[in-house]
């Protein structure tokens, strides 16, 4: 397939020198038509299909600069080259002011041909560019209209930002929220938005490192007062963005209402905070009336009132450490392990017994739904070490709790008379460790009761930390 040839409209009453020209730039690959006047010369121009007119100066009834003008009065004038006589300099500037793009001198011995033709290569060259670019901005334009209208089809306020943290574009949402027109919002900073309510320098620190790190920010929160809005929570999230091509890059910047859902979760953990209070309060009742039957119970019957007693108690514990927790979705261990020794040493050994329970615990959390075998674990296993482990009735229990890569290690040890290996191979015909054993399965853990290298006996329980995640309820293992 040909590629069609560049059409050049060569202007100029004198025949001779308009065969002369034809000649020369047909021999250059072009393609030229010669007009003997402006009024023919624009009748073709306005057929279309013209690239290039080369225009001269004299010609009857219009000169070349009248008929410039008619062309570039045109809808879509092609470039115009003028020719002028040697020392015409005036007339070549003057044809340039009105609109010409180059000009060329003639002269007889017809040397000006190569200057035309160097000037009509550079009048393509420029149109070309002209018209890349023209593309380029229609592109643009057409490209940030949509982006536009996707950006404002989106629910939660937005801005896109440069990198000196000026707002370019701001969503339909984001102005109606914040009460502020397009006008107010464009080239002013985040930061100086309604009464300096995001001037938060951790949040300025975080979007610093955007763009020149690529580093995203999640789930910034912010709470305030903001005007004709009132009290509300906004989660920010950042993320770095940038066109296929093109060097520069911006910020997109989003606004996530959780005024509602964060009323809720807060609503949700007050109430779950009133009944673990009050679930408590009944336990507490069922704990007291345990211990009024306890007086007059056969002194067999004691010890194991005592014991249902303490386990009770254990659960009632938990309860208690829920209601004063802020949390709701996690059991603090080191508090919840005090409370149980609280409890146990209330229960059990009472103000006058030479045996002691000690807490050595880190700031560990685990999820609601084991922390009450976990209670039942360590009260199973506390009570039968003040039972059997000091015959003297004098002693120590230590309960410490630390994590261990992904696995919380619960230690129960005393320094009492301790336990023998034949001990310890039947410990799954006795009751209390068939307890120990179950609670132990519904930790998901593995239980180890070893001998001590001094006096007394340890037993290590370990199962995974499950961490609870903070935008839901689902719990991920570590």
């Amino acid at each position: 397939m040909s590629v069609p040839r560049t059409r050049i409209l060569y202007i100029d009453d004198d025949p001779g020198l308009g065969r002369l020209v034809q000649k020369d730039l047909e021999r250059n690959g072009y393609v030229v038509e010669i007009a003997t006047d402006g009024a023919s010369g624009l009748a073709r121009i306005a057929q279309g299909g013209i690239e290039v007119v080369v225009l001269d100066h004299y010609m009857p009834n219009q000169d070349g600069l009248e008929t410039l003008a008619s062309i570039r009065a045109l809808a879509e004038p092609p470039p115009v080259i003028y020719v002028t006589a040697m020392q015409e300099g005036r007339v070549a500037v003057a044809a340039l002011k009105a609109g010409a793009v180059d000009y060329v001198a003639k002269d007889v011995q017809g040397e000006f041909l190569a200057l035309l033709r160097r000037a009509i290569h550079a009048a393509l060259d420029a149109v070309t560019l002209r018209r890349a670019k023209e593309r380029a901005e229609a592109e643009s334009t057409r490209n940030r209209h949509l982006t536009q209208s996707i950006v404002d089809t989106i629910r939660d306020p937005l801005v896109v930002l440069e990198h000196d943290m000026t707002i370019v574009t701001a969503s339909k949402a984001f102005l109606t929220m914040f009460g502020i027109t397009e006008a107010e919002a464009h080239g002013r900073r985040v930061s100086e938005l309604g009464q300096h309510q995001w001037d938060v320098p951790a949040l300025r620190h975080l979007m610093e490192k955007v763009l020149p790190e690529n580093k995203p920010i999640e789930s910034f929160e912010i709470e305030d007062d903001f005007p004709g809005l009132g009290r509300r929570v906004f989660n920010l999230n950042a993320r770095k963005i940038s066109r296929p091509g093109n060097n520069s890059h911006r910020m997109l910047l989003v606004f996530e209402d959780i005024t509602d859902r964060k009323q809720r979760e807060r609503d949700a953990l007050s109430l779950t905070n009133e009944i673990s209070h009050r679930i408590k309060n009944n336990l507490q009742v069922i704990i007291g009336l345990i211990s009024f039957e306890t007086r007059s119970t056969a002194t067999p019957c004691v010890q194991g009132y005592r014991a249902m007693q303490a386990r009770i108690g254990a659960i009632a514990q938990l309860y208690d450490v829920i209601s004063q927790s802020s949390r709701g979705r996690t059991v603090a261990v080191d508090a919840y392990l005090r409370e149980i020794a609280k409890t146990m040493s209330a229960s059990l050994l009472g103000n006058s017994s030479g045996i002691t329970i000690e807490v050595r615990a880190e700031a560990v959390e685990i999820d609601p739904d084991r922390a009450v075998p976990f209670g039942l674990l360590i009260n199973e296993l506390a009570t039968n070490a003040i039972k059997h482990a000091f015959p003297d009735g004098t002693g120590t229990i230590v309960l410490s709790v630390e994590r261990i890569g992904d696995q919380i290690q619960l230690t129960v040890a005393d320094n009492g008379v301790g336990m023998k290996k034949k001990d310890l191979a039947s410990i799954p015909e006795k009751r209390g460790s068939d307890y120990v054993a179950i609670f132990v399965r519904q930790l998901g853990g593995t239980i180890t009761p070893s001998l001590s290298e001094g006096p007394g006996t340890t037993v290590r329980v370990r199962f995974p930390l499950l961490l609870v995640p903070s935008g839901g309820t689902e719990r991920a293992a570590a």
